[in-house]
């Protein structure tokens, strides 16, 4: 394995944890891919590339004269830039060789314009968002240039990133070993398809999967997944064939999804597992639906369809801890949904990522659906099921922003709410400059008569990150997170941007818990850590590196956490 393949895999799925008594714990990743990602970090850093200088166009002119697009022109740089002599060495050159970069129908048939269509500025940058979502290009660029006698080329800059990661990796946790065998490819020969092998042996299971997903199916825009695991506790496979709105102006949307699923749950307690219970799980749904495309600004889209959903519970084979068994549920309902959508989006960076483009939505996007489960159609009970969300973004993402989020969910079921959730979250954030950001996340759940399969959970995986995971368990939730962020020029052996973080958690849960648990009341912790975001793997996630200390909790809780995983954000 090549010393670049090596380091592609860091940028996955890590999760270490060393206690006060020097014994360290990985979860998904190995302890030696850590140790070599450390010691890769103790080597010198190296300043960031210049940037390129742009070809002034007025767009504006563009529009108004309505200039049509004569030239689709490609520019798709390698991993590594070998002009440069900071990244023109031998292993460096070699992955480049290796490497297949990304096809041109790939590109070009993700693209709202074409040779021949009049340019228009709001479609060209929807274009690179859509493009910058794929997870084979670190960043995209779509430029006009040669303007002339009413015709104008567009420059399209794509920067691919290592996609085909073979690894092995072997952890240990509370006496038991996980070893993970997989190898993967996230652009198969260049083609913009997933293809996954993996076999996973932890405490829970030994999983053995296969997936697949291409997210344009042929020339069109159907994306279609395929799963399938077959686990020492049971199954699961899944199918989706979907065609999404993928624009603004998309005027319909269609698709399907199955899944099955059967294997063992637990439940938890002081982090600690306390309950189990078997689960098979068939879920199937179609549905449809059409929009009169983007108007004054607004998106509204509707949705109809029908949904199967049967949950059976029973005790585990072998079982090795207590039974909590939940009730069995089949709901089987048709569903109606509604969508408004605001045009109105951002591009920044040093905000989730490390200098990274990153494409916000700032304005307003409502969402509702609601279905009715009739016993005539097959169900066990009559019950009308709705969920909604609204979001917002106020302020100026550069300067001083607030973003909310509001959730809600349940089912209502004889005129009362059964696994209702309402949960509200908000982001607070100031730059103090493009290299220092102050952040505030406050985060609340209320839930009611909630399923007993999925309590609300607070600990080291959902946001207290000086405590085990699940470390609380209830119907309801509470947690602040304080955080300064710093975003430094340090690019170690230019395979991942550097920066670090300050940060304070406070949360609780209370309400039922499913096992009646112990109420710890308000849990506190504070530290320091560092983040490392990799800028040549498909890999979106962050590795933060955090020393925490927690300031409450039972006995059994490490003074002092080191905590290695990888995070969809900062």
């Amino acid at each position: 394995m090549s010393c670049y393949t090596v380091f592609s895999r860091l940028a996955d799925y890590t999760d270490l944890r060393w206690s006060k008594k020097h014994q360290i714990v990985a979860n998904d990743r190995s302890i030696m891919t850590a140790a070599i990602l450390l010691a890769a970090l103790l080597l010198a850093g190296m300043p960031l590339h210049a940037q390129e200088t742009e070809e002034k166009i007025d767009f504006a002119q563009l529009e108004a004269e309505k200039a049509v697009i004569g030239e689709i022109v490609l520019d798709k740089q390698d991993v590594f830039d070998l002009s440069n002599p900071k990244e023109n060495n031998w292993i460096y050159r070699l992955a480049n060789k290796w490497h297949i970069v990304t096809k041109d129908d790939v590109i070009t048939k993700q693209m709202l314009l074409a040779p021949g269509d009049e340019y228009s500025k709001r479609l060209a940058d929807e274009s690179e968002r859509i493009l910058r979502r794929n997870t084979y290009f670190y960043d995209v660029s779509i430029k006009p240039i040669n303007h002339t006698d009413g015709r104008v080329d567009l420059l399209v800059t794509t920067k691919d990133v290592w996609t085909l990661n073979p690894g092995f990796s072997i952890s240990r946790k509370g006496g038991e070993n996980k070893t993970v065998i997989d190898i993967e490819d996230l652009n198969l020969f260049g083609r913009g398809q997933l293809i996954r092998f993996a076999r996973t042996d932890d405490v829970d299971r030994i999983s053995k999967s296969v997936e697949f997903q291409d997210k344009q199916l042929g020339n069109s825009w159907v994306s279609t997944k395929l799963l399938y695991a077959d686990n020492s506790d049971g199954e699961v496979s899944y199918l989706s064939l979907v065609r999404p709105f993928f624009a603004l102006d998309t005027r319909w949307t269609a698709g399907v999804v199955a899944s099955d699923v059967d294997q063992r749950g637990v439940l938890y307690d002081l982090g600690e597992k306390a309950a189990e219970f078997q689960q098979e799980r068939e879920y199937f749904t179609a549905w449809g639906g059409w929009s009169a495309g983007l108007q004054d600004g607004w998106v509204r889209r509707y949705t109809a369809g029908v949904v199967f959903d049967e949950s059976r519970f029973s005790n585990v084979v072998d079982a090795t801890l207590p039974a909590a068994i939940p009730a069995d549920r089949k709901l089987v309902y048709p569903f109606f949904g509604i969508e408004f959508l605001q045009d109105s989006f951002e591009e920044t960076i040093n905000r989730d990522q490390i200098q990274r483009t990153e494409d916000l939505l700032t304005g307003i996007r409502l969402s509702a659906s609601v279905g009715w489960s009739d016993e005539s159609f097959g169900a066990d009970r009559d019950a009308i099921l709705y969920r909604a969300s609204a979001s917002r973004l106020f302020g100026v993402l550069d300067q001083t922003a607030l973003a909310i989020l509001v959730n809600t969910s349940g089912r209502i079921e004889s005129g009362a709410a059964e696994n209702s959730l309402f949960s509200v979250r908000a982001r607070f954030s100031h730059r103090f400059s493009e290299k220092s950001s102050f952040f505030t996340m406050l985060s609340t759940t209320y839930g009611h008569k909630l399923d007993l399969e999925a309590p609300v959970e607070l600990g080291g995986d959902t946001g207290l990150r000086g405590y085990p995971l699940r470390y609380q368990s209830g119907d309801s939730k509470l947690l602040l997170s304080i955080e300064q962020r710093y975003f430094w020029d340090w690019y170690p052996l230019r395979l991942f941007r550097v920066g670090g973080a300050i940060f304070a958690d406070v949360g609780r849960t209370w309400g039922d818990h499913p096992l009646g648990g112990e109420d710890l009341g308000w849990l506190k912790d504070i530290g320091f850590g560092l983040r490392f975001a990799p800028t040549r793997t498909g890999s979106r996630k962050i590795i933060h590196l955090d020393i925490a200390f927690p300031l409450d909790g039972d006995a059994s809780i490490d003074d002092v956490q080191i905590v290695l995983e990888s995070k969809k954000t900062f």
